[in-house]
Order: structure tokens, then sequence, then C-alpha cells
């Protein structure tokens, strides 16, 4: 096992064709590097899905062993001010391209830019046209102001569906020399909600003590609650056993260390995909979301928690 190295970075496609899913969205940057033309885009989805691959993949393949010198990556989230476009990007936008026609910024976060920060690059990127196109990659597009919108191609990136995460991480397992159990691998794959670097941060960090891991250690490593403990809390409190459910949440919360609102994600995630009455199941849903509202908002943990267990205690729905 190699763990001098961050196996996100290791095991990061080097090429567009090395990368998983995304299909709809490698084709179109194919031809793009084929034709030796790229427009600005902006590539948005949530995180883990290959945004930043995508790019670091174009560059390289656009401009091969002059890749270094035509791209600079900035995280808007770091600098979010407009000084980060009056300086750094102009500095480097201003400069010939090397091996190229044209340079390549990459943009993180760019939904974290300020409005006033937004409108500068706007102008920016109109300015610096002939010698350099920006990649543009958010979580949320809404943030993005709408001129810099209409001049992007947007790039939907989709969260990876479960079936690429177990065989990326099957075959990292083997590579590294791994036999965790299936039920292990399907673990990893359920708590990384579509997203492949948690997935194999995930997977570095459980198998950094043992080689052979099974589910029980996964959710151990990942600090979350087994879904067989919140099902036995959440019947307890429909059942109208309040104290007993409260011992259950107690355990999680103080002694397992568990924050509140991972708790309540854990409590929707369980609800959603159980087979209570669909009505019944749109009112805790709806329940849910006050008490995580709330505690977003500062309000205590362990007595939202306590009053959302008596309320479900209350509903009388079992």
């Amino acid at each position: 096992m190699d763990f001098n190295r961050i196996w996100t970075e290791k095991y990061r496609p080097e090429t567009l064709s090395q990368m998983i899913n995304q299909k709809h969205i490698i084709s179109r940057l194919q031809v793009f590097v084929d034709k030796k033309s790229i427009p600005h885009m902006l590539f948005a989805g949530p995180p883990g899905v290959g945004k930043t691959t995508a790019a670091l993949a174009l560059t390289k393949e656009f401009f091969g062993e002059f890749w270094k010198d035509n791209y600079l990556e900035l995280n808007a989230s770091d600098e979010r001010g407009i000084d980060v476009v009056r300086v750094k990007v102009k500095d480097f936008a201003r400069t010939q391209p090397l091996g190229g026609s044209f340079k390549i910024i990459f943009l993180d976060e760019a939904d974290a830019l300020t409005k006033d920060a937004q409108q500068a690059l706007r102008r920016t990127m109109e300015k610096f046209s002939n010698t350099c196109r920006f990649i543009l990659s958010c979580n949320y597009p809404s943030k993005i102001i709408e001129p810099i919108q209409s001049r992007t191609v947007v790039f939907r990136f989709r969260g990876f569906v479960d079936e690429d995460i177990y065989l990326m991480l099957k075959q990292i397992a083997k590579n590294e020399g791994l036999s965790p159990s299936d039920e292990g691998l399907h673990a990893l794959t359920e708590l990384s909600n579509g997203d492949a670097r948690s997935a194999i941060n995930l997977l570095q960090s459980v198998s950094s003590t043992d080689r052979s891991f099974g589910k029980d250690d996964v959710y151990e490593t990942a600090s979350h609650a087994k879904p067989k403990e919140i099902k036995e809390m959440i019947n307890l409190a429909l059942d109208g056993k309040f104290s007993d459910s409260r011992k259950l949440m107690l355990g999680l919360l103080v002694n397992r260390g568990l924050s509140g609102d991972l708790i309540l994600k854990e409590i929707h995630s369980y609800i959603v995909n159980s087979g209570i009455n669909d009505k019944i199941k749109a009112e805790l849903i709806n329940i849910i979301g006050e008490f995580e509202f709330r505690i977003l908002e500062g309000a205590t943990e362990l007595i939202q928690l306590d009053a959302l267990l008596a309320k479900l205690a209350s509903l009388g729905v079992k």
C-alpha cells in the first residue's frame, strides 16, 4: 500500500478518455481538443464529480509538455474579492502563451466570487479573449451572474452512480493490495453519495489500519451512524417509546461524537428509503427539515434532537 501519496491525486485520470461516467461531457471536450479550439466554459455540478479533473485533462491533452506554462488554477473561495481578478488573473492573461495560441485559466468555486469580482471577471474575459480561455467551476450555477453564463458554454456534471463508484473503489483496492469485503465496498459507495473524491479518501482512511475491512469498519471510520441504529431509533420513537429512542440518540451524539446535522441527514435518508406510507413519509420529512433549519441557525443540537424524537413519538403513526 502506498500511503505517501494522496490517493485522490494518485488515481486522478490523466486524459479525458480515462474519466469515468460524464460521457455526455467528455465527448464534447474531446472535440474541442481535436479541433484545437476551446471556448470559455462553465463546469457546474456537485463536489467530486470530475470538474477539476476534466479541466486538467483537457489542458494536458491540448498543450502536451507545455501545459504547466499555459495553465493557471485559482480557488475563488480562498480569494473572493476583486483583487484576484485585477491582479492574478490579469497578470497571467496578458502574457503570451507558450506552444499554443492561448492560455487556460481555471477558476474553481467561482460561485464564491463576489458580484463585483464577477463583473470584473466578465470584463477581463472580453479583453483577453484572444490570448486566454476561462474555465469556471461551481456547485451552484445560479450564483454566477448572467453576463458570465452567456459568455460560456455550460457543462453540467452529474453525480456518479453507485456502480461507477463501486467499480472504481474495487480497482483501487486491487491496485493497493487490499482485500475488503463486498459489504465494505458497498458501504463506501453508499456513504460517498456520488462523490468520487470522498469515496477514495474514505477508502484510504479505512484501509490505513486494516487491509481487510468490512461494513462496520467503514461506518466507524466515517463517523456515520449505522443504518440499523437509525432504523431502531426511529422505530422506537414512532412506537411512542421516547426514552428508549433518546438513549440511542445520546449514544450517537455524545458517546460516538456525531454531529446533530449528520444524525438528521441519516434520519432523512432512512425515512426516504423506508416503506412508510407516502403521506406519513412527507409529514416526517417536513418535520426533519424544520429541525435541521433550527440546528443550522444555531439552536442546541441535543435539545432539538430531543424535540424531534418527542414530535415523532407524539404522532402515533405506528
